[in-house]
């Protein structure tokens, strides 16, 4: 039975929980909440992580997360890739826990992290490529003391730029092109590099529709949230779009530079991707975007014509079943469904056993788990190996016994049939001399008989206007007279000359075949065959008495068959 799980992503801007079932190639939405963020008026400070606690509150006002998949971006989680020989496990497990612990040691600071391997590249041989993820313990027990509010239980942590990979190899159109994936959030884009359905980045970048909303602020000298109004009324980046107020072309021109910037953002990735994995070749053939700030107007447009590719929406929610939610879940959904891409692909890895994955988990948490998932298992293993040890000695015992006995046993069955076995081979040797043996005989038998019977009737039936002048008997085959290749028989093939001036000679002919028909072939039922030809002054006969009997028919086709013998 699938796993439910539910996907929470809390943003400056929105805070999202999708819980549902992976299940049948698609994902079951069962329970949804949105909300906006209240912190997103405000501006905060570096380091302020008040935006989390306030998105995990608005949270607490909708459905208890169950299972819950938490995703991870910003400034305190780190995205690294690392090219290692191939090794076992243990000591890939080894490799990253050392250079876990020396970054902790170079930042000052506890993370938790997770790793997994890239797809096998075909630029890279011999050595794989690692995903490292980590993220500080802070924001982690952040997360929990919001998740506490809910009253939910927790998964475990995973970048949100993971969660969107997910998402789109679920529920995406996967061609054999290299998609660039782009979350754009209000703080953060998360963006993910796929050729086909392999993943080959994934990253979060620090920008986001924050940059649009200060340009608005320092233009028309308002607050946070009214520039977030006016961006929504009347910013628009479609290139030579008709501005029907003064308004709208003051917001859609002081937005330019932060657009700019978000391109440049999603063209550094690519380059990034380029040196970190080492694909100095890599060329992007589409782009996706979703999350909030891929709602304005006109920005895939914008990319489209900045990066010289396809720019598209990327709606996740075209192959989710969503027939579980109530009507004001449902048209929640479908207001919040960009921003909802990254809970549906986190919602997703928790599901679905198969999918890519990062489970990031607190220090204390993944003790605990480890013993209870390891540990306790192995104590329990001990215990049942002592008493299996002590029980198996007494019983091997016995079974030794009755084995030593079955064994005498089976040695004497052997020895039998192995008897029967030699016997067996001489008779199929003996059966194959026979066999050759009996060949020979028909085909000396066929010959002689065959010639006997022929010469007689035709000594009754030649015309006297005709004369044999050859008369040959051969082991052949001729398949007009039902005698394939390989199955060869006796064959008697007769050649005459008629006196010229004969006296309707084709008539007699007819009925000399006639009479030798009836005399040697009969019915055809017992094998037997002829073909007869004349031309002029000459006439053939094939015969074979010792064909294969024509196969069974029905009465009809037999009564047919009948009739060309």
């Amino acid at each position: 039975m699938a796993r439910t799980s539910t996907g929470i992503d809390i943003g400056a801007g929105s805070a999202i929980a999708l819980c549902g079932q992976y299940k049948g190639n698609t994902f079951h939405v069962t329970d949804f909440n949105a909300r906006g963020n209240p912190s997103l008026g405000s501006s905060a400070a570096e380091g302020d992580t008040s935006w989390l606690l306030s998105g995990w509150k608005e949270l607490a006002q909708g459905f208890k997360p169950v299972a819950a998949r938490v995703g991870l971006t910003g400034r305190d989680v780190n995205v690294r890739y690392t090219r290692v020989p191939r090794v076992p496990d243990w000591q890939l497990r080894n490799l990253m826990r050392f250079e876990v612990s020396e970054i902790g040691d170079q930042s000052g600071t506890e993370v938790a992290s997770d790793f997994n391997l890239l797809p096998e590249l075909p630029e890279v041989e011999g050595e794989d490529v690692v995903l490292l993820a980590m993220a500080r313990e802070g924001l982690l027990d952040d997360h929990l003391e919001g998740l506490d509010l809910t009253g939910g239980n927790l998964d475990s942590f995973s970048p949100s730029a993971i969660a969107l990979y997910n998402a789109w190899t679920h529920f995406g159109v996967v061609e054999d092109e290299t998609v660039l994936l782009a979350n754009i959030g209000h703080d953060n884009i998360d963006v993910v590099i796929a050729r086909g359905p392999d993943l080959l980045f994934a990253r979060n970048l620090s920008g986001g529709s924050r940059l649009f909303d200060q340009a608005l602020a320092q233009r028309f000298n308002v607050g946070p949230a009214q520039a977030e109004k006016l961006k929504l009324k009347y910013a628009s980046l479609r290139s030579g779009a008709a501005h029907p107020t003064p308004n709208h072309e003051k917001a859609s021109r002081a937005i330019m530079g932060a657009a700019g910037q978000i391109l440049s953002l999603l063209q550094s990735a690519i380059l990034f991707c380029k040196s970190q994995v080492k694909i100095s070749g890599l060329k992007v053939d589409r782009v996706m975007l979703c999350g909030g700030g891929a709602a304005l107007d006109g920005l895939p447009q914008y990319i489209s014509g900045g990066m010289g590719v396809t720019v598209e929406l990327f709606d996740a929610f075209r192959m989710v079943e969503t027939d579980k939610l109530d009507a004001a879940s449902a048209d929640l959904l479908e207001e919040f469904k960009l921003e909802a891409v990254v809970a549906l692909g986190l919602a997703t890895m928790g599901s679905d056993s198969g999918a890519y994955s990062l489970e990031i988990l607190p220090a204390s948490l993944a003790k605990k788990r480890a013993f209870w998932g390891e540990t306790i298992w192995l104590i329990a293993a001990a215990l049942l190996a002592v008493c299996y040890l002590g029980f198996k000695t007494v019983h091997l015992a016995d079974e030794l016994d009755r084995v030593n006995s079955e064994n005498a046993g089976l040695q004497s069955r052997l020895s039998r049939e192995t008897r029967i076995h030699r016997e067996a081979e001489q008779l199929i040797e003996e059966n194959e001399s026979l066999r050759v043996l009996a060949s020979q005989l028909q085909w000396v038998a066929g010959l002689g008989e065959q010639g006997a019977r022929a010469m007689s009737q035709l000594d009754n039936s030649l015309p006297g206007d005709f004369w044999v002048s050859e008369l040959t008997s051969e082991w052949t085959f001729d398949p007009e007279l039902g005698v394939e290749r390989n199955s060869e028989r006796p064959m008697l093939m007769v050649r005459g000359m008629i006196r010229p001036g004969t006296d309707s000679p084709s008539r007699q002919f007819q009925e000399m075949t006639r009479a030798l028909r009836e005399a040697l072939v009969g019915d055809g039922k017992s094998g037997g065959r002829m073909k007869e030809s004349i031309d002029r002054d000459q006439f053939s006969l094939d015969l074979c008495l010792f064909g294969p009997p024509p196969p069974a028919a029905d009465d009809g086709e037999g009564d047919a068959e009948g009739e060309e013998y």
